[in-house]
């Protein structure tokens, strides 16, 4: 029981930092309006950057909070278990914003269903905070569970935040 709450903490700011934008963001683009070298958007209307800020400050935040109550396994000090939760938060939405940016390369429109947005933003943010958790972060166990409760859970987060008038499609 103590390693599946270890693993659920873990996930905590990448979960909120990912869902967070969906009721902070909206303002102005993340990509400014510009085009890629190929003519179309970088990421599209739907990545802003009171998203990607208000969704960084959420996950850090969710980070932080965990940091001060529960040591994690993850990681050796507490003030690493803080940046480690800032780190999975910039992660996060890079991530995200990446899944948009080859979802434009693509021709997947704003908005669209897309697999690879299910995934992606958690191996992103894995991969910005390796630098600074244990070793036992990355068990295959681990990463299996981590993959497989997020694609359970983003699509049923995305389907209650479009039920609530958050997001104007379940996906």
């Amino acid at each position: 029981m103590d390693q599946l709450l270890d693993l659920l903490l873990f996930l905590l700011p990448i979960y909120i930092a990912n869902s967070s934008p969906v009721v902070l963001g909206g303002g102005t683009p993340l990509d400014l309006g510009m085009n890629f070298f190929d003519g179309k958007r970088l990421f599209g209307e739907g990545k802003t950057i009171r998203g990607f800020i208000g969704g960084v400050l959420a996950g850090t935040l969710a980070g932080g909070l965990c940091a001060l109550v529960y040591q994690s396994p993850f990681f050796m000090t507490e003030p690493t278990q803080f940046f480690a939760g800032f780190m999975l938060s910039v992660g996060t939405l890079c991530g995200d914003a990446f899944g948009s940016f080859i979802k434009r390369r693509l021709g997947v429109g704003s908005g669209r269903q897309f697999l690879l947005d299910t995934i992606l933003f958690l191996l992103v943010a894995l991969a910005f905070v390796f630098p600074f958790a244990s070793i036992s972060l990355f068990d295959p166990l681990d990463l299996l569970f981590f993959i497989l409760l997020t694609l359970i859970l983003h699509p049923l987060m995305n389907i209650l935040a479009n039920r609530a008038g958050l997001k104007r499609v379940p996906w």
